[in-house]
């Protein structure tokens, strides 16, 4: 039986959402609450090379937030948080994807909207201090996606050439 490109592409948007999911799922001590490093964030550069992995990755943040402890207000605002940080890093990627640092530039969405939005989140499911959620949630975006992905998908670009 042949598989065709659609039949494909599912298989391939279910793979990414489940490696999303699990890997959250592994590391939830560090991947919620006000200072996040969610590891699974650095699969959301993906989108960078095709804007067909936002399904998945927007996927897999919200079985990881359904599974997770912070309720229905992640199940929303994270999920949409990981959406437009994946669009925007897609969009950045096919507007200045040869030009240099473009990675590094794309790799910067995460940090402002997940952020905003998610440290608005906790701040207001938890009554934690607004600022201090924000810049907490930033920092591990920042780190996660920036200072380790960035590496990571330049490493995998360098020795097979392209990336997925």
């Amino acid at each position: 039986m042949k598989i065709d490109s659609k039949q494909q592409r599912l298989a391939r948007t279910a793979i990414i959402a489940a490696l999303y999911a699990v890997i959250t799922i592994i590391f939830a001590p560090i991947d919620y609450g006000n200072i996040q490093f969610r590891v699974s964030e650095v699969m959301v550069l993906l989108a960078f090379f095709d804007p067909f992995y936002i399904v998945g990755l927007t996927l897999g943040c919200f079985i990881a937030n359904i599974l997770g402890p912070n309720g229905v207000m992640d199940i929303i605002f994270g999920t949409i948080a990981t959406f437009i940080s994946v669009s925007a890093i897609s969009f950045t990627g096919r507007l200045i994807r040869n030009k240099k640092n473009s990675l590094v530039i794309a790799s910067l969405w995460p940090t402002i909207f997940n952020g905003l939005i998610v440290g608005w989140m906790l701040n207001y499911v938890y009554k934690w201090p607004l600022i201090l959620s924000m810049c907490q949630v930033a920092i591990g975006e920042f780190v996660v996606v920036t200072v380790v992905g960035v590496p990571v998908v330049k490493l995998i670009q360098k020795k097979y050439g392209k990336f997925i």
